[in-house]
């Protein structure tokens, strides 16, 4: 039996989960955000950095450490009940309603998009669409070779190709960073950032992913739990930090490439923009393969780990099926349009996020209460209403709760209600978060006192003895 993670397979392993997490947002977020923050480009880096690869980090440490395989094992403390869920709400949330339909309509808007006359696109977009998701489901139906088609084959051209447009702006950069921000980022450049850094969706993919990045482990020869743990750690790691480095690659281009340009409406418009400001008639083409390569990975990541997790709750369905299942609801998902999708999908990671981190942070201080539901359920209830909250004062209807939750206009300031007025950090979408300190606070007071009864009872039961 393997015992020893060589040099190759470590870097096999890490090109796996780079390519699973970087996608649609990864590519369109970094760069409109550089747009976005202008000459507070540095304090929305430093920010976008923690919600976008510090926390996925964490999520695969939590993993790690508490031997989870996935989304159902981290919230099982919470009862089977709320695990499934959760699960479930992750799956459907992150698959075929935002992040899987968001790779075919970026990769769409990244090319053919950019070829056919208005009249054309919507039967365009739902064509390319139907072959793209034929394409993820014929590579993502051989579970076994998904380490190979990811961390070998096309995660390796995507970083070439990237690459190749980072020499070029080292070489010739656009512009400098003395470009005004935008008014959201004037005045909360850090708040702003480090919430735009949730349209990754990647704390949450981390967790799902999960039992994808085990499977492939444990193809490799890795069965003991412990192993798998720290190959886990070590990989993600590596993985992260590359993310991390393009992250920062991608912001720099947002924000020099003011000089040239006026803020764009998304990401998608901004990196062609760019492509073509280096590349000529030439970038249409390019960014046309490098943007499908980048979401073809993360798709084939997302659809596979909901067939999985699914398959290993619900087993009586087949793996190939619940594959089947997923990609077609992203492919009906996917013709209502990149800018609905992301709409609709705020809302619902403000809700996510909150009970993600949460999950992900007990996962990590787990031993010092050993993982007692005592401490998961205060934690998790006092979270779980501001949660929600946040959703809704980022939602297309929240301006019918105006007075009680307040609301974000079509310009994105907010419009305070009772909620943001007396909740704590609310006015920056972090009002769950003093609710789950004290909520987890009392769960340690409750698990401590607990505690100690037993072990008076224990010693009690031995004198007897």
């Amino acid at each position: 039996m393997t015992t020893k993670l060589n040099i190759k397979k470590s870097l096999l392993l890490s090109s796996l989960i780079f390519g699973m997490f970087f996608g649609a947002g990864n590519l369109i977020f970094p760069v409109h955000l550089g747009q976005l923050a202008g000459n507070q480009w540095i304090s929305a880096t430093v920010a976008f950095l923690l919600s976008a690869t510090v926390i996925p980090l964490m999520a695969l440490i939590s993993l790690s450490q508490t031997q989870s395989t996935g989304i159902y094992d981290l919230a099982k403390p919470l009862g089977k009940v709320f695990a499934i869920f959760f699960l479930i709400t992750v799956h459907v949330s992150l698959g075929p309603m935002i992040a899987t339909p968001r790779t075919a309509t970026v990769a769409y808007s990244l090319s053919f998009a950019q070829w056919l006359p208005n009249s054309w696109q919507l039967a365009g977009q739902i064509t390319f669409s139907a072959i793209f998701f034929s394409v993820v489901y014929f590579l993502g139906s051989r579970e076994q070779h998904l380490t190979k088609y990811i961390g070998k084959y096309l995660n390796p051209i995507f970083i070439i190709l990237l690459g190749l447009i980072f020499i070029l702006a080292i070489f010739k950069p656009m512009g400098g960073f003395d470009h005004a921000a935008q008014q959201m980022y004037q005045t909360k450049a850090f708040s702003s950032a480090f919430l735009e850094g949730y349209n990754t969706v990647d704390a949450i993919a981390a967790l799902a992913f999960g039992i994808t990045i085990v499977r492939a482990i444990e193809t490799m020869g890795f069965n003991k739990r412990q192993d798998i743990a720290r190959i886990t750690a070590q990989t993600g790691i590596i993985a992260i930090a590359g993310i991390a480095f393009v992250y920062v690659g991608l912001i720099i281009l947002g924000a020099t490439s003011l000089a040239h340009f006026n803020l764009s409406e998304n990401g998608t418009i901004a990196l062609m923009q760019i492509t073509n400001h280096y590349l000529g008639t030439f970038g249409g083409a390019f960014l046309a393969v490098m943007g499908t390569l980048a979401v073809l990975t993360t798709a084939i990541g997302l659809t596979a780990s909901f067939a999985q997790d699914f398959n290993h709750i619900f087993p009586k369905i087949s793996y190939k099926n619940w594959l089947l299942i997923t990609i077609v609801m992203s492919f009906i998902s996917a013709n209502f349009g990149l800018n609905n999708i992301i709409a609709w999908g705020l809302p619902i990671l403000l809700f996510l996020y909150p009970i993600a981190i949460t999950l992900i942070l007990l996962g990590l201080l787990s031993p010092l209460f050993e993982k007692s539901s005592i401490v998961y359920w205060p934690t998790m209830l006092f979270v779980l209403i501001p949660a929600i909250m946040d959703g809704i004062a980022n939602a297309p209807f929240a301006a019918s709760f105006k007075y009680f939750i307040g609301y974000h206009d079509t310009k994105g300031v907010l419009h305070f209600g009772a909620y943001q007025s007396i909740v704590p950090f609310a006015s920056i979408g972090f009002g769950w978060i003093i609710p789950g300190f004290f909520g987890f606070i009392i769960g340690m007071l409750v698990y401590k006192i607990i505690k100690r009864k037993n072990k008076l009872k224990q010693s009690q039961l031995n004198v007897t003895i």
